[in-house]
């Protein structure tokens, strides 16, 4: 039986809830530190945004900054969310060492997921796990997880949903109209859920915090041992991460990559063109194109890529090939391989399809 660390970080302010677990993880990855489960809860309401979105499609920003809502950029794909102390976060951190952590994202959601679904059975809810990483109670999203890779790190995120602020939960995207706001507002009651909405009541926290531990000892059989965070983590998350994770360049590191494709004059034999592709998840594809050949793309969207770092070098890749479906499929399957790249939910050939949709756009 492996034994595991718990820490349990109470009320943290945003910066620390949402990133600490990553100094962590370097630790982990470093050998200073055993795998590690961290309980934590924000002290007060932020915005999240997906590792590969981009800032300014997917948020009001300037309703946050008016509002006092720090916006930060998760190391992990998926969307943006408006978060608070009516989420309990569970961030699970081990060395692929472990016997506990499966290589694929799928079976690492099956498997992790497993103490959640344990915990709000416990709690008299009948949620359900849907692959590839949520959990729901008859359809409604109940959970939102992430996975990534930090080092020789495998890290999965998540939260207890003890209630929800709709209103704040639509308020801070980006939307084309006040009515498009209302609806989605209106569509995120139906299909995503809370403790409180479906017990009444939110049970104490304290109470979820025991059950949570014992899920966990149950489903994966490991031991968990009360710890802290110690000095190096400490001081890790204080040079590196917090530094990193407040820099404009990671803020807006997507459109950082290609800040020619908003400045670029069209002429004679270049063409610029932007389109969305709805997988499971969305892809956008912003592209410049010059007599038949990509120069220049962005890549973005809520899709979740391992590793996360790796989609820099699909773009490069992408770079002088033709828009012919042959050619691209070619490139992007190359890149699966040769970086062992793991979408779940996306499928190589949406990504293929996205830049056909966008050779429509211009040929």
């Amino acid at each position: 039986m492996e034994e595991w660390r718990l820490i349990d970080l109470g009320d943290a302010e945003p910066l620390i809830a949402q990133t600490f677990y990553e100094a962590v993880a370097y630790a982990v990855d470093r050998g200073l530190a055993p795998n590690t489960i961290i309980f934590v809860r924000p002290a007060s309401p932020y915005v999240c945004i997906g590792y590969h979105q981009e800032l300014e499609r997917e948020v009001d920003v300037e309703y946050c900054r008016e509002r006092g809502l720090p916006i930060i950029r998760r190391s992990q794909g998926g969307g943006a969310v408006y978060l608070d102390s009516n989420q309990l976060f569970y961030q699970i951190i081990g060395s692929e060492r472990s016997e506990v952590i499966p290589f694929g994202v799928k079976e690492l959601f099956e498997r992790l997921l497993q103490p959640i679904v344990y915990t709000y059975r416990r709690l008299g809810v009948q949620a359900e796990f849907k692959p590839v990483n949520d959990i729901v109670v008859q359809g409604r999203k109940i959970s939102g997880n992430g996975a990534g890779k930090i080092g020789s790190s495998t890290v999965l995120v998540g939260n207890i949903i003890l209630d929800l602020d709709y209103e704040s939960m639509a308020r801070v995207l980006k939307v084309p109209s006040e009515k498009f706001r209302d609806k989605m507002a209106q569509s995120m009651r139906e299909w995503v859920t809370s403790l409180k909405k479906e017990l009444g009541s939110v049970p104490p926290l304290e109470q979820i915090k025991e059950i949570l531990v014992e899920a966990f000892e149950k489903n994966l059989g490991i031991k968990l041992v009360k710890g802290c965070a110690t000095s190096e983590e400490r001081e890790i998350w204080e040079k590196e991460v917090k530094p990193r994770h407040l820099s404009y360049e990671w803020l807006y590191q997507p459109e950082s990559r290609h800040q020619s494709l908003r400045a670029v004059k069209v002429k004679g034999g270049v063409n610029i063109v932007e389109v969305d592709y709805k997988a499971q998840k969305l892809i956008r594809i912003t592209l410049e194109v010059v007599e038949g050949r990509i120069r220049d793309l962005l890549i973005s969207g809520d899709f979740f890529m391992i590793p996360e770092e790796a989609l820099p070098k699909l773009e490069e890749m992408l770079k002088g090939a033709t828009l012919q479906r042959e050619v691209l499929t070619k490139k992007i399957q190359e890149f699966y391989s040769r970086y062992r790249v793991q979408t779940p939910n996306v499928a190589p050939e949406d990504f293929v399809e996205a830049l056909m949709k966008a050779a429509s756009e211009l040929f």
